[in-house]
């Protein structure tokens, strides 16, 4: 597969959503993750990302004009042990929960489908990233409608064991702008990853899409130690 430029990738698309890039830096010292989140209406872009104990969540920048809170609030990342998960949504809860009863990433999210949101059916995007005894593999899923059909759910999931330093992949719910949304299509798009931490996180903020970004979170996770640094970028401040 053909690496592609994140910045590129991010610049050439108005509306990709939600994304999620897993990865390793480029000096093979760190587990690399990012997400983002992006608005069209008044209400996802009224969210803030905020730090809940090793996790996030997101949360109303006004809490005063917030109006449908079911697919907007939730926790995108949450740590399991050696385990980091990341998804769009509170499927969050449902990987946490069933892994930690010993089930499976594959296993858990069978239990989910897109979300409800008619006609966009937005997909459901995850990632879990495994760090012991000094290795690193990382899995990413996208659960889709069938080309729209909301009576069929296509389940993928993509898994990537000793991942390449410099490299990782980008997955995010929307092929670009429209209505209703086209799904992303096709296996996580190759990407090189940054050294830098901060580097890293200036790259994807700054090819967002000025009008509809909303947030960012970036972890890089120390493949020896598990030690951590977060990074979060807020639209509104």
């Amino acid at each position: 597969m053909e690496k592609k430029s994140l910045a590129q990738e991010l610049a050439g698309n108005s509306y990709p959503g939600r994304g999620i890039i897993i990865g390793k830096s480029a000096d093979a010292k760190y587990a690399v993750t990012a997400y983002f989140i992006m608005g069209r209406s008044a209400n996802s872009r009224n969210r803030i990302f905020a730090e809940d104990g090793a996790g996030i969540r997101t949360q109303a920048y006004d809490p005063s004009k917030l109006e449908d809170p079911s697919l907007i609030i939730y926790a995108p990342v949450r740590v399991l042990g050696n385990k980091t998960i990341v998804t769009n949504g509170d499927q969050t809860d449902t990987v946490y929960e069933l892994m930690d009863r010993q089930q499976t990433f594959e296993q858990a999210l069978r239990t989910r489908e897109f979300e409800p949101d008619a006609p966009n059916y937005t997909p459901r995007i995850s990632g879990i990233m495994h760090l012991e005894n000094g290795g690193y593999n990382y899995a990413m899923s996208i659960l889709k409608s069938n080309h729209g059909d909301p009576s069929s759910c296509c389940r993928y999931t993509f898994a990537y064991e000793n991942p390449a330093a410099g490299e990782g992949h980008f997955i995010h719910t929307y092929r670009g702008d429209g209505n209703p949304l086209p799904s992303f299509e096709g296996e996580p798009v190759l990407v090189g990853i940054e050294e830098d931490i901060d580097s890293f996180t200036k790259t994807v903020w700054d090819n967002l899409n000025e009008e509809n970004k909303v947030s960012l979170f970036v972890r890089y996770i120390d493949i020896a130690s598990g030690q951590y640094e977060t990074r979060i970028v807020n639209k509104n401040q």
